[in-house]
């Protein structure tokens, strides 16, 4: 049974970068029927966020990503937040000591760091492993009755992990392949703290154990992590589960991993929702994308269908998951294409839908339009627009005539004779009986082809006086749905304005 996780931090907003993580967790248990758990790693409590654990539930709720096994869902496996395991997480650590897997430190931070700067002086970097450990405070290099002693009196210690000495480390990953790393380029990391909490990588291994872990699929920046990770499932004596590692989600230009300040700066989210805490930051949700656009443009982020198919329902990703379609590279964010991905599902929607939608927005401006009204404005706009609040941008000139008349269409289509032609058209536009487009643009054109006048000429004129400038969609859609009288008013207002 396939059994997979996501465990975010609730250190602040879940990023995008990790909606598409838990998305691909989800999509991989989904496809092969299998769980998707929620745990919360909380175990940085210096850097813990009120309100992101509940920041990062109600993002994946809004996205669709269903949690089978969570804080919220429980479970078989519970607790799900990592602080409420902490009892566990000695047991462990502990037990790599039994087995000279790990070893006491005695070290306080400010000897550490002026051991780094010491080293820095020379050119050198200090990794606190094999070459080093013997020399400094430990368990290893102390006699046992004065480490026993200090442990006895409670003085701060951390466990560390005691890597092997120059031993080549293979490890596998689905997205990567092979990987050898020496254990003389690692330090030996701390796994218990002197605060009584774990730390990241001694809870990740425990937890995926005890949760019966069968896939770890995680971002590229634990890749690192990875030799350490199979060190410890060596030492348990466990098996460990497959890894895969995501590529990072790249700035539009390619240059680096995205971050909040990209987005303030473009003018695109990178969040899922609004984050109301300290800094406040804008979401996906707030902004106008359907959660399903969000989804789709996401799982595109470094995975490939191989094939052409752009638009994926969620159960349609699940059928066409596979993580060895998954890239190595980053995958370059393009805002645009996002924007686009929400037009796809926009126009998707019924007219009624949108226009149901639209009507709350124009109640709130005071406008009051009865829903077959809005369904034939929103059947002329949709195509132009990507989000349901473009509706009013796109249409506000059909509930306000115009105040103010674009100054360069004015120099390029107001001539002498216009006036006088508008006044025509006037007289024609009144004279219909059956005010529909259709009927109303073959009886205004059969009249500018019986006075030889110039059609877009007369049109553009028509369009500046009752929109206000060259905007909108099809004219003769625009005056049949504003109605003869208000298209006459708008005409008259116009030559009375312009004429001048």
């Amino acid at each position: 049974m396939v059994r997979v996780r996501f465990a975010p931090s609730p250190t602040g907003p879940l990023h995008i970068g990790g909606v598409r993580t838990a998305l691909y967790n989800y999509l991989f248990a989904r496809k092969h029927g299998g769980t998707f758990i929620l745990r919360i790693e909380d175990t940085d409590q210096v850097r813990y966020v009120e309100g992101a654990e509940d920041y990062i539930m109600d993002s994946l709720e809004w996205c669709g990503i269903k949690v089978d096994e969570g804080i919220r869902e429980d479970g078989p496996h519970g607790p799900y937040r990592q602080s409420d395991r902490k009892e566990i997480y000695r047991k462990y650590a502990e037990e790599l000591v039994s087995k000279g897997d790990a070893y006491y430190a005695f070290d306080t931070p400010a000897d550490l760091e002026q051991l780094r700067t010491s080293y820095e002086k020379r050119g050198d970097t200090f990794i606190y492993n094999g070459g080093s450990r013997n020399n400094l405070v430990n368990s290893l290099s102390l006699p046992e009755e004065d480490w026993k002693e200090r442990i006895s009196r409670g003085e701060s210690h951390v466990i560390r992990y005691r890597m092997p000495v120059n031993e080549d480390i293979h490890c596998d990953d689905l997205i990567r392949g092979h990987i050898v790393v020496n254990s003389s380029t690692l330090d030996d990391k701390v796994l218990f703290k002197a605060d009584g909490m774990p730390t990241y990588h001694l809870a990740n291994i425990v937890d995926d154990h005890l949760m019966e872990i069968t896939h770890v699929i995680r971002g590229e920046e634990w890749l690192p992590s990875l030799p350490l990770h199979f060190m410890l499932y060596r030492s348990f004596g466990w098996n460990a589960p497959e890894f895969a590692h995501l590529p990072l989600l790249l700035k539009p230009d390619g240059k680096g991993k995205l971050s909040k300040r990209d987005g303030d700066k473009m003018g695109f989210p990178v969040f899922p929702l609004y984050w109301p805490y300290g800094e406040t930051a804008r979401g996906y949700k707030e902004d106008g994308y359907y959660p399903e656009a969000f989804i789709n443009m996401l799982a595109l982020l470094g995975w490939n269908p191989g094939t052409e198919q752009e638009l994926f329902s969620l159960q349609e990703l699940v059928n066409a998951f596979s993580i060895d379609r998954v890239h190595k590279a980053g995958s370059r964010f393009d805002p645009e294409k996002a924007k686009w991905f929400n037009h796809q599902y926009l126009v998707r929607h019924s007219d009624t839908e949108l226009a149901m939608q639209f009507r709350e927005e124009l109640r709130s401006r005071g406008f009051h339009y009865d829903l077959p009204e809005l369904e034939e404005l929103v059947k002329m706009v949709k195509e132009r627009i990507s989000f349901v609040k473009d509706l009013w941008t796109e249409t506000d000139f059909f509930f306000i005539a115009p105040e103010k008349f674009d100054e360069e269409v004015i120099r390029k289509r107001w001539k002498e004779e216009t006036p006088a032609q508008l006044a025509e058209l006037r007289a024609v536009l009144d004279g219909i009986k059956d005010f529909t487009p259709a009927i109303t643009e073959a009886e205004v054109k059969n009249w500018i082809a019986s006075k030889g006048y110039n059609t877009g000429s007369i049109m553009n004129a028509l369009r500046l006086v009752v929109v206000g400038a060259s905007r909108g969609p099809h004219i003769f859609d625009i005056i049949c749905w504003l109605g003869r009288e208000k298209t006459i008013e708008r005409i008259d207002r116009g030559i009375s304005i312009l004429g001048k």
